[in-house]
């Protein structure tokens, strides 16, 4: 029985669990927002959490400790200079999950993982410009005036 085993072992051993989670929580903070599966989503929660504390912590030693779990240095740095201090009067809950639904390929639950306090990003529609063709559309009058380019083959014939 697995009463009171709190690490979600993601089928993965040990060394490669770290590697991940590390590497998980290192693109959220570069991106502010990561789409993942819902079962990794919820084991990085708290890792990312952590290391918002110890950013708001600021001393050399949690950024010691900090750069020993995450492995990177610039994502160590844009965590204490830019999203720790967007944190200082929260008190623990700095990230929040969004479920997606299903991936189609194998039916994975996904999810968005992404900061509380991050800047709203909106996504743009592509619209479609006035100009283009679709098929069956008559042509215009300027498409009229422009005279059809012939190919080789039929300047020879």
């Amino acid at each position: 029985m697995r009463h009171q085993k709190k690490t979600v072992k993601l089928g993965r051993t040990a060394e490669h669990r770290k590697s991940l989670l590390a590497n998980q929580v290192c693109s959220l903070i570069e991106h502010q927002r990561i789409k993942t599966t819902l079962a990794k989503a919820k084991a990085v929660r708290p890792l990312a959490e952590k290391m918002v504390t110890l950013g708001k912590q600021g001393s050399v030693h949690a950024r010691r400790t900090a750069l020993a779990v995450l492995r990177q240095k610039n994502a160590v740095k844009k965590l204490f200079d830019d999203i720790a201090p967007r944190s200082a009067e929260r008190n623990g809950g700095y990230t929040r999950i969004i479920r997606l639904g299903v991936r189609k390929s194998d039916a994975a639950k996904i999810a968005f993982l992404e900061w509380v306090d991050a800047p709203v990003v909106v996504e743009e529609s592509v619209t479609e410009e006035k100009g283009k063709k679709r098929k069956g559309a008559k042509p215009t009058a300027t498409d009229e005036a422009k005279p059809e380019k012939k190919s080789k083959k039929s300047e020879e014939k």
